[in-house]
C-alpha cells in the first residue's frame, strides 16, 4: 500500500507538471489527472483505515501493559521468585516481539497497482544489496554460536556432566555415614599465626581426599553488603579461558556476571585479601585479584578445573605458576539450587552466607588434580553471590613444599 500510494503521488505530480506547462494549448491531460486523483484519494483512505487499525492494536497493548504497574526492583536480588522471573522474561521476549510485528508490519495487503508491481523487484534487489554487510555479520555470529554449541554438546557427553546434573538434583551424593566418620571440625589458627591465635576461625572438613574444608564467619553481613555495592556497577558477563587461543570468551557453559576488584578500589578489599592470606597461610604476591560473581535464576557454571591446562603457551602463567589453590567465599544463602558439586568425588556442598571453601588444585608435585573438577549448580530460587581468590604456585615453594611422590 505504501508503494502504491507513493507511485500514485509521483504520477499525480508528473501529470500536474505536464498539465501546467501546456495549459494554454491543451487540456487533454485534465481527464487523466482527475482519474489519478480519484485513485490517490481512494488509496489514501484505505491506507488511513489500515494504519488506524494497527495503531489501535498498539494502543490497546500499551494500555494493558501500563495497567500492570510492574514494580522495578532495586537489583536482581529483588527477583528471587522463579515464577516472577519467568513472567518477566516471557513479557520481555514474547510480548515485545508482538509489538515489533505491529510496528514494522506493512498495514496493507499486497499491492495490486501495476506500476508498483513493476517497481517491486528493483526495491527488493536494492534492499538485498544494502543488507549484505548485515548478513555477513550475522554469519559470523552464527559461526561463533556454533563453536559454543559444539562445546556444550561435548559437555553433555562427558561422564562428569551427567554426574554433575545428577548431583545437582540431589542424586548420587557419596557422603556416606562411613565417609562422615573421617570428617572433623576444629578451630583453625593458621599455624599459630598471632592474629588467628586470638580469634581462630571455625574449620570443618567437607571432604577428605582431596581435602576440601569450609571456614565459617569469614565475611560479615556488612562486609558482604559493601563488596556487592563496589562490584555491581562494574559487573559484566563472565568469561571462560580458551586453551587453544590463549584468550577468554563468553560461553553458555558459564551463565553469570563477574568482576575482579583491586585493593585500591576500597580499603575493605585489602582487608579481605589479608584475611584470606592469613587463613590459607599462602603468599598472595602472585595471587589474582578478588573476583566477585553473581548468579541469577538459572545461572550456573558447568564442571571445570581451576588450574590451567595450556600453561606452556602463556608466558605470564609460566612466570607466576599455575593456580595452586582456590578460596571461595559464599556471600549469600540460596533457597534452592546453587550447590558447588565435585562430579569426580560425588560431593555436593551448599552455600552458607559468610562461610568459605578452600582446596588445592595442584598436587604437591605441581601436577593438576583432576579430582577437583567442580561446577556450580543452576540457581532455582533466589540469587547466588560468591567471591573467590586464586593463588598461584610461585611464592609457595617453602609454604607448600613438594612431596616425596608425584601423587602427594
Amino acid at each position: 500500500m505504501k508503494l502504491e500510494v507513493a507511485t500514485l503521488v509521483m504520477a499525480w505530480f508528473g501529470l500536474l507538471g505536464c498539465t501546467w506547462a501546456d495549459f494554454f494549448t491543451s487540456v487533454g491531460h485534465m481527464t487523466s489527472l482527475i482519474h489519478v486523483e480519484k485513485q490517490l484519494v481512494q488509496a489514501l483512505k484505505e491506507y488511513i483505515l489500515l494504519d488506524e487499525a494497527r495503531l489501535s492494536m498498539i494502543k490497546s497493548w500499551v494500555e494493558k501493559r501500563d495497567a500492570l504497574n510492574l514494580v522495578i526492583p532495586e537489583d536482581e536480588e529483588g527477583l528471587s521468585n522463579s515464577l516472577d522471573v519467568y513472567k518477566i522474561l516471557k513479557h520481555l521476549n514474547k510480548d515485545w516481539s508482538l509489538v515489533k510485528s505491529f510496528v514494522l508490519q506493512d498495514p496493507s495487503p499486497d499491492s495490486s497497482h501495476e506500476q508498483a508491481r513493476l517497481n517491486l523487484p528493483y526495491f527488493v534487489k536494492l534492499l538485498e544489496e544494502g543488507g549484505t554487510g548485515k548478513v555477513g555479520n550475522r554469519a559470523s555470529e552464527t559461526n561463533s554460536e556454533t563453536l559454543i554449541s559444539t562445546h556444550e554438546d561435548s559437555l553433555n557427553h562427558m561422564p562428569s556432566w551427567e554426574v554433575y546434573e545428577s548431583l545437582c538434583r540431589g542424586e548420587g551424593v557419596k557422603l556416606t555415614p562411613q565417609k562422615r566418620k573421617t570428617l572433623f571440625c576444629r578451630y583453625h589458627h593458621g599455624n599459630r599465626t598471632p592474629q588467628l591465635l586470638i580469634a581462630p576461625f571455625k574449620e570443618e572438613d567437607e571432604w577428605d581426599s582431596p581435602h576440601i574444608v569450609r571456614y565459617y564467619d569469614v565475611l560479615s553481613d556488612e562486609e558482604i553488603k559493601r563488596i556487592k555495592e563496589i562490584a555491581k556497577p562494574k559487573m559484566k558477563r563472565s568469561r571462560i579461558y580458551n586453551y587453544t587461543t590463549v584468550s577468554t570468551h563468553a560461553s553458555i557453559s558459564r551463565i553469570s556476571k563477574s568482576v575482579f576488584l583491586k585493593e585500591k578500589e576500597d580499603p575493605l578489599i585489602r582487608q579481605v585479601n589479608r584475611r584470606i592470606q592469613l587463613i590459607t597461610g599462602l603468599s598472595d604476591k602472585t595471587a589474582e585479584y578478588l573476583q566477585v560473581a553473581g548468579y541469577g535464576i538459572g545461572g550456573f557454571y558447568a564442571p571445570h578445573v581451576d588450574f590451567f591446562l595450556g600453561l606452556e603457551y602463556d608466558l605470564e602463567l609460566v612466570k607466576e605458576g599455575n593456580r595452586v589453590a582456590t578460596f571461595l567465599n559464599y556471600m549469600s544463602d540460596v533457597e534452592a539450587g546453587g550447590a558447588t558439586v565435585f562430579p569426580e568425588l560425588g560431593a555436593a556442598i551448599f552455600p552458607k552466607k559468610g562461610s568459605a571453601l578452600f582446596w588445592y588444585n595442584l598436587l604437591r608435585s605441581g601436577k593438576g588434580d583432576h579430582l577437583t573438577n567442580h561446577g556450580s549448580c543452576p540457581v532455582l530460587v533466589g540469587c547466588k553471590w560468591v567471591s573467590n581468590k586464586w593463588f598461584h604456585a610461585r611464592g609457595q615453594e617453602f609454604l607448600r613444599p613438594c612431596g616425596t611422590t608425584e601423587v602427594d
